[in-house]
């Protein structure tokens, strides 16, 4: 049994809640830069160019690579035999993403109740998605997530004899629904199997895979690269003004389900696609 001062996980969401706003990941960067060598649209092109040059002055000047720093969202992997001292788990995280939004300078854009709609004044409290695992360590992962492309999510409840086709169908549909509203060019996170909840946090969990990995499923790593092209094929374009490149990476999680049911989520992600890792 390994001890771990709930002090620790305080700090690294602090400070994963600081970085993941300021500087975007070495898998995006790299998305980036190869869209804008690939882009045929002299506009998409100079849109692209824009958002490099967006880049690096949040980089140099330590301010955010977008003005919505978005509802922090975790995925948290504690192995099985950690023992957390010195207080609660989710309250430790909590105080992480206050410390974070605060000393970091971020824009708090979390409400209390989703009808009252006062803001909480710190960015509190994040989602959290907790699985226990094997070993000592603790992997905690970051997606602060913008609502203009987290508006643009979909959920599919399709028929078993949808199949495959309806799958692709119903992302590429997504996608079109989405326009210019989910920042674009995109990452597409996809979720297949499960119940109606799983689908959903399955497609949100893909969009922290690094953009370019494909799925250790050969049928659907083969899925992966055939909706992107689609998608890329609709003209979209960076900002939805037209060009070859509307998305970076089409990325789907599977899961178990039932006999009666095909579940099928779309979380869409703008050009930023945060995300960040630390493990203790």
């Amino acid at each position: 049994m390994r001890n771990i001062d709930v002090s620790e996980i305080t700090e690294a969401v602090k400070n994963l809640c600081i970085d993941a706003n300021h500087t975007l990941s070495p898998d995006m960067e790299k998305a980036l830069y190869n869209a804008a060598d690939e882009e045929t649209s002299e506009l998409g092109k100079k849109i692209l160019e824009q958002l490099k040059e967006n880049l690096q002055i949040a980089g140099n000047d330590m301010i955010p690579i977008c003005q919505d720093t978005g509802m922090a969202v975790f995925f948290i992997k504690v192995g099985q035999e950690v023992h957390f001292t010195g207080g609660c788990l989710t309250d430790a995280i909590n105080e992480g993403v206050r410390q974070g939004y605060t000393e970091g300078y971020l824009r708090k854009s979390v409400v209390s109740d989703p009808l009252i709609r006062k803001n909480t004044g710190d960015n509190t409290p994040a989602v959290i998605h907790y699985d226990i695992v094997q070993g000592d360590q603790v992997e905690i992962t970051i997606a602060p997530k913008g609502f203009g492309s987290e508006n643009m999510s979909r959920v599919f409840m399709l028929k078993p004899a949808d199949g495959e086709e309806g799958v692709r169908n119903a992302i590429v549909q997504a996608v079109l629904d989405a326009g210019p509203n989910a920042c674009p060019p995109m990452v597409v996170g996809v979720g297949i199997g499960g119940t109606f909840e799983k689908c959903a946090e399955l497609a949100k969990e893909a969009l922290t895979r690094k953009a370019g990995e494909h799925s250790k499923l050969p049928h659907i790593a083969e899925m992966e690269k055939e909706v992107l092209e689609t998608i890329n094929s609709t003209g979209i374009g960076p900002a939805g003004l037209g060009g070859s490149v509307t998305a970076f990476a089409v990325n789907i999680n599977t899961y178990p389900t039932h006999i009666a049911g095909l579940p099928v989520a779309v979380n869409i992600c703008c050009h930023v696609n945060r995300h960040a890792s630390v493990v203790l």
